[in-house]
């Protein structure tokens, strides 16, 4: 079920059972890894999301053949890789950032790649330096063009050592796939250690990449001369549960999250523990997942501070927001991975929220962003009267906080650009409605 606008009436508590697939930030670079062979790859737990549409028909332009085996099953044969039409991929990319991370691949497979210009959600500066950077480090030349980039490899691809400046999931990932077919060895210090990047080397891993990861965030890669296929379940995705448990809370509400595994979400659910919130983990083999629901009274005020796994997701750090309008108290969050998070805030205040946000580092030490001017603090005071607004959806997490918002606040609130949650959350509004949600499409 589609839509872009929605009128949601507000004052019910979302109660009942969904399900999570495969995560977001790791099935696009599945898909991605199989570039790196000529061997057929199946994954499963693959959510029917805009973002893994965008990788198919970026790897189809590329001469992967892509076929349902399933529901939530895909067979890639990357047999007879070529490259695409720069109009082609410039076209089906969109606001897609993952044609970055088909570089590396397409280097080791048919020597050059194109880079148009990259979107995706505006919560930050997302810079592509680190890719470019690494991907140079390899022996790779970039060419800027009007068009975008036009990458080659005249020589190949060798092994290199570097440190990130931070941990950037993103460069973590360009590195992994680039590495495992470069000559030599590949060192990368301060590297990113998400479940999501854990979960790719899982998967390089079984293609027949050496990988090593030491717990000081240094990752080692051994180049090897080929890689075969693989066949792999998608972890869970921990965001699209974090924000389900997040809407219990903000609605007073109960619901069962399948596929939530408690391992991937430790510091979450310490977070919702201290909230207030309550949770039933699920261990049934093969059926897993947690219960989250409001036990009744005051929720509490909390002081939290996003950070790089093992820390609190930053994607995390929205649905969390809306559920601390209703803590009986005073609220500090300290963003510390994406500068220009807390924009989403202003709406929350025209419906009745109270919340300041600020340049200072709060609640936490010091962070990269306390002296560069950003509003990336917030101090959130409640519980506090919601009240139905006319919202414009800024991005994917954003965009399901103020439906959350929308469904605590008293009366109907409309909804535009709904359809960019799609993005993110496979069957987003027939979740909603299998919740008790009420709601009217309204185009």
């Amino acid at each position: 079920m589609t839509a872009n606008v929605l009128a949601v009436h507000g004052g019910t508590p979302l109660c009942g059972e969904v399900s999570v697939r495969g995560a977001k930030n790791f099935v696009p670079k599945a898909m991605v890894a199989t570039l790196l062979t000529a061997a057929p790859c199946r994954i499963s737990g693959v959510p029917d999301i805009r973002d893994v549409a965008v990788v198919r028909e970026l790897l189809e332009l590329h001469g992967v053949r892509v076929g349902d085996q399933a529901p939530g099953e895909l067979l890639l044969e990357p047999r007879d890789v070529e490259l695409a039409n720069v109009a082609d991929i410039d076209a089906h990319a969109g606001s897609s950032r993952v044609p970055i991370l088909l570089v590396g691949p397409l280097l080791h497979r048919i020597g050059q790649a194109f880079v148009p210009d990259l979107g995706g959600c505006r919560i930050g500066d997302r810079p592509i330096d680190f890719h470019l950077f690494a991907l140079r480090s390899f022996g790779a030349e970039v060419d800027k063009r009007p068009d975008g980039l036009h990458i080659t490899a005249p020589q190949g691809l060798t092994g290199t050592t570097f440190e990130l400046p931070y941990p950037s999931v993103g460069a973590t990932e360009q590195v992994l796939l680039t590495a495992v077919l470069a000559r030599g060895r590949t060192e990368l210090r301060n590297a990113a250690i998400e479940p999501e990047i854990i979960d790719l080397i899982c998967v390089l891993q079984k293609m027949g990449a050496v990988i090593g990861v030491d717990t000081d965030r240094v990752i080692r890669i051994d180049g090897v001369d080929r890689l075969g296929g693989f066949t792999h379940r998608a972890l869970p995705d921990r965001i699209e549960a974090g924000s389900w448990a997040a809407a219990a809370l903000a609605t007073g509400g109960d619901i069962y999250v399948r596929g939530a595994r408690q391992v991937d979400m430790m510091t979450f659910l310490n977070v919702f523990r201290r909230l207030g919130g309550a949770f039933e983990v699920d261990p049934t083999p093969g059926h897993e997942g947690i219960r989250f629901y409001h036990p009744g009274g005051d929720l509490r005020p909390v002081a939290l501070e996003t950070d790089v796994h093992p820390g609190l997701m930053t994607d995390w750090q929205q649905p969390l927001v809306v559920a601390l309008t209703q803590a009986a108290g005073l609220s500090i969050v300290h963003e510390t991975v994406y500068e220009n998070r807390f924009g989403f805030t202003e709406a929350l205040v025209a419906m009745g929220a109270t919340i300041q946000v600020y340049q200072e580092c709060l609640g936490g030490s010091p962070c990269r962003f306390g002296a560069r001017n950003f509003l990336h603090s917030a101090a959130i005071s409640g519980p506090a009267k919601l009240h139905a607004a006319e919202l414009t959806i800024p991005d994917l997490r954003g965009g399901f906080s103020y439906v959350i918002a929308a469904l605590a606040a008293e009366g109907s609130s409309t909804l535009h650009g709904v359809s960019l949650i799609d993005r993110g959350y496979e069957g987003f509004l027939d979740k909603l409605a299998a919740l008790g949600a009420r709601f009217d499409v309204l185009g």
